[in-house]
């Protein structure tokens, strides 16, 4: 009730930018990060503008500048760190504020802002992308009583919808593929990453969303389990890419489907 009040009273505030959220109603992980990255592959000059989940920083940080990378993970969070790496063509911000986030994008040459998790930020007028999770959670209630964080009716109130197998595809790859390997991973809702599991994963360690691993504790599971590599996400490995240590990686990649695509860059022409 409180959401659809702050919709209702709060007048969005155009930035003389195009601004696209990409955010979902329901708690936990649903895939905004790599729909960011598919969307921001479409695109000329774009910003990808978050919140920074578990930097140690604080304020506003420009995280990369069309491919230099200017601070570490610690600094970022790992969300902007993987964006950072991923997109070469992006400026990555990440700030408490989205608006200020938005006008140093500006400031620095963005011809469009992407914000990851977005979608609460009414005073910001913006193209409202939805993402439904595959599986439906088990009802439509709220929280606390279900797994929406606002009323399931907001879907009819989005710009953009999207669903998997209607409007993107979801490829999965593993890169530099052991033997033997132990899944450890430290993301929201870990057990969707379970149908894209090999035989060859022979334990499975879970974290906090956003946790800073240790070199020693990693050492330590991959040893206990007689692992060959630790099996991770992209998003964790910016977190252990400099342990020297074994890794694989689940490597996941969004395919936008055309007409997903056309509805945002007709947005961005005709903005």
């Amino acid at each position: 009730m409180c959401a659809k009040i702050r919709r209702a009273v709060k007048k969005p505030v155009d930035y003389r930018i195009p601004v696209i959220s990409v955010g979902n109603l329901t708690v936990g992980g649903s895939g905004k990060t790599p729909i960011c990255i598919a969307i921001a592959r479409e695109i000329t000059k774009p910003a990808i503008v978050l919140r920074g989940y578990g930097r140690l920083s604080k304020g506003l940080v420009v995280v990369s500048r069309f491919g230099d990378i200017l601070c570490d993970v610690k600094t970022s969070g790992d969300e902007a760190a993987l964006y950072a790496k991923k997109l070469k063509n992006a400026l990555v911000i990440v700030s408490e504020d989205r608006v200020l986030g938005i006008q140093k994008a500006k400031e620095l040459g963005a011809k469009t802002v992407i914000l990851d998790d977005g979608y609460g930020k009414v005073n910001i007028k913006k193209f409202d992308v939805l993402i439904r999770p595959a599986p439906k959670p088990a009802n439509n209630f709220c929280i606390p009583s279900g797994a929406y964080r606002e009323s399931i009716s907001n879907y009819k109130n989005a710009d953009m919808v999207l669903e998997e197998n209607v409007d993107f595809v979801r490829n999965v790859t593993i890169l530099n593929k052991t033997e033997k390997m132990i899944l450890i991973t430290g993301i929201a809702n870990p057990s969707r990453l379970d149908k894209f599991l090999p035989p060859a994963v022979i334990a499975k360690k879970t974290f906090p969303d956003h946790y800073m691993f240790t070199k020693n504790e990693l050492a330590g599971l991959l040893h206990l389990c007689g692992a060959d590599s630790i099996l991770t996400t992209e998003k964790d490995a910016v977190k252990m890419e400099n342990f020297d240590l074994p890794l694989s990686i689940l490597k996941l990649d969004i395919s936008l489907h055309a007409h997903a695509a056309e509805k945002i860059k007709a947005y961005i022409s005709n903005f």
